[in-house]
């Protein structure tokens, strides 16, 4: 019986996830690793997911014993254009998950067999309007890479456990999940590996508690949301947490981009395992501020991100972003050094008149002079600027600090922005911090209401933010409650005389002693 709590589902997947890392450690690099069993779960998550859908289709027309598992590879085709129609990708019987590993210990081409499983996957989509979503799939799953095994046998030795780790997973149905299956084997995967090979996890992945703050933040009061946009995004968790507040049917579409060709692979992989159909969602690589890959798709009603920190970009060196729609707004561009208000602009402009953005950033692009002040002067004057939220320190993997949430709006009820101070919103788990239920409600109901608490939550006119050099962060504006203990000056002198005088008491006692003494020698 598979385990039905979040917590025995969660203990179950990190168990087999430890048990895959000591049987492959020493031939696989962590960070490498990571893309085995993230690819091979997809893999048997798209054999089980096309199974059930197929069987399901034929039961319900009256083949009850019906099992596409067990049909001739020649049936199965007779199948094939109208399910890529529908799924945008099919799998002959004979290449499942399920039956490639009940054959895999007595395969002795067990690497070429995967090789051309995973070749017929993307390939049954050529040609299709699947294709984009299929291409270069499985290209991290490295099954003949040396780091498997000097031998083929060696390297099919380890895939063979492979297959069998990931298969003897007790998780039932996916969909019937109480976890995000995905979600938590990456999470578990960065806490293995984040500091691995000078690799920055924060860069790769929002914890999943943050991904959800900021996809209700930009959802609040609504029941369904047009299009959904992360420019940076990822393995896709922060789009996938609209399913989850929303329900998929309930979310028009989801779009992203992402620079990094491996976590590219992952978030499109992430949309299938979450049986987001390809019709529905649309990820691209590149890099979003020089190469925009979504000018047809935008504006878009939600958009939330947690784009890499302070990295370098083109800036003033590149001639044509001054002109650039979504830069020449401000009159400025963002710093070579720090792109982070970039992305800034560029979400600004891709949001939609009735829609939210919610941002995740470190915390100097909230005070830094210069361009960076140009830009929050911009954002601010034009009343754009609705919250900021400054969050506990530790939430994030690869760095401490503790990060803040700008809120975006272009149809704001009023010419003010709110600050929150977060900080003490948190959990200690483990070796990090975590936002509860409970965090993630008091944040939430503080933007909702939009009233001033003591040492919590300040509504600030513009024209005050204006006058305070358009710093936003969140400590120029939220009072910290002093927790000191207040101390009586008059009593604490009263007690340190009545100790002075007690000490002379002593002294003299003492003089006394000791000339007693004398005398007696």
């Amino acid at each position: 019986m598979p385990p039905t709590t979040k917590e025995g589902q969660r203990a179950e997947l990190h168990k087999t996830i430890w048990r895959i890392a000591n049987d492959l450690r020493g031939s696989i690099d962590g960070w490498d690793f990571k893309s085995y069993v993230l690819g091979m779960l997809f893999y048997r998550f798209i054999s089980e997911n096309l199974t059930t859908y197929i069987n399901k289709g034929e039961h319900e027309a009256g083949g009850t014993s019906f099992d596409y598992a067990a049909l001739p590879d020649s049936q199965a085709e007779v199948g094939r254009k109208e399910t890529v129609a529908e799924k945008g990708f099919y799998v002959l019987p004979s290449e499942l998950f399920q039956n490639v590993r009940k054959r895999a210990v007595n395969d002795p081409n067990l690497n070429e067999t995967l090789e051309r499983v995973f070749k017929n996957i993307e390939g049954s989509a050529v040609g299709t309007d699947s294709e984009d979503d299929l291409k270069g799939l499985f290209d991290d799953l490295d099954i003949n890479s040396s780091k498997l095994g000097n031998t083929v046998a060696k390297r099919n030795e380890k895939l063979v456990k492979l297959l069998d780790a990931i298969g003897d997973l007790p998780l039932g149905n996916f969909e019937d999940n109480s976890i995000d299956l995905f979600g938590d084997a990456y999470e578990y995967l960065m806490q293995m590996y984040a500091s691995q090979a000078g690799k920055s996890g924060g860069e790769y992945y929002t914890p999943q508690e943050v991904s959800e703050v900021l996809a209700r933040i930009t959802v609040m009061g609504k029941k369904r949301v047009n299009k959904v946009y992360d420019p940076a995004a990822g393995s896709g968790s922060l789009l996938l947490k609209f399913a989850k507040v929303l329900g998929k049917e309930n979310v028009g579409g989801f779009y992203g981009q992402e620079i990094n060709l491996t976590t590219f692979n992952l978030a499109r992989i992430n949309m299938f395992l979450h049986d987001v159909n390809y019709e529905k969602f649309n990820i691209a690589h590149g890099d979003t501020l020089i190469d925009p890959q979504h000018w047809d798709d935008e504006p878009f009603e939600a958009i939330v991100s947690n784009p890499p920190y302070s990295i370098k970009w083109d800036g003033d060196a590149n001639p044509l972003l001054i002109n650039d729609e979504r830069f020449a707004p401000a009159g400025v561009l963002a710093p070579k050094s720090k792109a982070d208000l970039a992305f800034t602009m560029h979400i600004l402009s891709w949001l939609a008149v009735n829609g939210t953005a919610a941002i995740v950033e470190f915390p100097g692009v909230l005070y830094r002079g210069g361009a960076e002040q140009k830009i929050r002067k911009y954002l601010v004057d034009n009343n754009y600027v609705d919250a900021v939220v400054q969050l506990p320190p530790d939430l994030f993997f690869g760095t401490t600090i503790g990060t803040c949430i700008i809120v975006l709006k272009k149809s704001k009820t009023d010419n003010a922005v709110l600050f929150v101070d977060a900080t003490d919103e948190f959990k200690r788990v483990g070796n990090k911090n975590k936002l509860t239920p409970d965090n993630q409600q008091n944040i939430l109901l503080a933007l909702e209401n939009r009233e001033d608490e003591d040492h919590f939550i300040k509504l600030i006119p513009n024209e005050a933010i204006a006058a305070n050099g358009y710093n936003i962060a969140v400590s120029s504006y939220v009072e910290r409650e002093d927790t000191r203990e207040v101390v009586d000056i008059s009593e604490l002198n009263a007690e340190i005389a009545r100790i002075v005088a007690r000490q002379q008491e002593l002294r003299g006692s003492i003089d006394e002693i000791v000339a007693s003494l004398e005398r007696s020698e």
